[in-house]
């Protein structure tokens, strides 16, 4: 029941807004690194992480750290962890591996090492082995390789953080929800000031916005995370963090929240998400084309993700689009920032407007800039 080191991934760019994160959490020596980062902590962290992390797609659990040149010094690593005192041989597993610059060259020859020293840790114990799923295991072993140090983990979470469990389909935005929330943080929102966004499609960022500002934790309401598996799984413990969670949350919002598309496809399941996600009456989402966008009331944030890339192809819809989203914010939004999350700068200069910071950002395998817009 010691302190224990954990590892929780996140989209590039967006690693110091989770070390803050895991910080107000209690995680200690939290430390950046490309896309992610380690912390400290006790055992229960494991848990709140999972449970309230808004920008962490898995955590991570540390188990082990030892040279790997060859594969026979990758099957000793791995078959040196009591695997059977881990997890129950009746669970299902899957290992997920990374290799770069190391005597072991390929990840799957690597997942397959260390899938026969787990199964042979077992039938050696006990004298049956546990069964590989790889479409859906309740157990991930994560292996990492990196000029020959191989990292052994064990992922806490199972299914992606950002499947919150609002989305009825997951694909339906091309915007994952860890990274909308950490769009939200970025631009510095307390949840007192109005939130805005003109293009919210399947409405992840008010939605996500909500979930802040009504101090939800964003693990409440998925189905399950892979350390409910695990043959130390403290169920008392868990739900007491569920229940400290759900009291914890308010009702209501300071500010107003608000989304709005041209189709009212897009909105009809907006609303459906909202309703999932338990904050349709904190997110007011609408049909309206971005031309007739004109903010009330007090000015605040408008944060927006818009079509680029395989949602807008170049050409003169484009350019249309782009500058009536700046003749929007030059004419009609003066006093408000205004956040847009671009894949494309050719698209974005249209917009007419000089950004005063660019936050990079990847939004899945697309190089995106965060620009900040002082709206005068």
């Amino acid at each position: 029941m010691g302190t224990r080191r954990f590892f929780a991934t996140t989209s590039r760019g967006l690693e110091d807004v989770l070390a803050e994160e895991i910080r107000a959490l209690g995680g200690r020596e939290a430390r950046t690194a490309a896309g992610g980062v380690s912390f400290t902590g006790e055992p229960a962290l494991g848990y709140r992480a999972n449970l309230w992390l808004r920008t962490a797609n898995r955590v991570l659990l540390h188990l082990s750290d030892f040279h790997a040149p060859t594969p026979a010094a990758l099957y000793e690593g791995v078959a040196a962890i009591p695997w059977p005192e881990i997890f129950p041989v009746r669970k299902t597993f899957v290992v997920d591996a990374t290799v770069r610059d190391s005597g072991v060259t390929h990840s799957h020859f690597a997942a397959q090492k260390t899938k026969d020293a787990v199964v042979d840790r077992f039938r050696d114990s006990q004298g049956v082995r546990p069964d590989v799923n790889l479409l859906s295991p309740d157990i991930r072993i994560n292996i990492r390789i990196v000029r020959d140090a191989c990292t052994l983990s064990l992922d806490l979470s199972g299914e992606s953080l950002n499947r919150r469990g609002y989305r009825a389909d997951p694909e339906e935005a091309s915007l994952r929800e860890t990274l909308a929330a950490g769009m939200v943080l970025l631009t510095g929102w307390e949840g007192r000031t109005p939130l805005v966004d003109p293009v919210c499609g399947a409405g992840t960022i008010p939605i996500e916005a909500a979930l802040f500002a009504t101090n939800t934790a964003p693990g409440l309401r998925r189905s399950g995370f892979a350390f409910q598996h695990l043959s130390d799984y403290d169920r008392n413990l868990w739900d007491s963090l569920v229940t400290e969670a759900k009291e914890k949350r308010s009702p209501s919002a300071a500010a107003r929240i608000e989304g709005s598309d041209l189709s009212p496809e897009a909105i009809r399941s907006a609303q459906r998400n909202a309703g999932r996600a338990g904050v349709s009456a904190v997110a007011a989402l609408h049909t309206r084309d971005v031309k007739e966008f004109s903010p009330s009331g007090p000015p605040g944030i408008i944060l927006c993700n818009p079509p680029y890339g395989v949602r807008m192809r170049p050409g003169p819809g484009e350019e249309i689009f782009y500058r009536a989203l700046g003749h929007v914010f030059k004419k009609r939004c003066a006093g408000w920032t205004a956040y847009v999350l671009s894949g494309d700068p050719d698209a974005t200069r249209h917009i007419g407007l000089k950004a005063s910071r660019k936050f990079p950002l990847m939004n899945g395998p697309i190089d995106c800039r965060l620009l900040k817009y002082e709206l005068y």
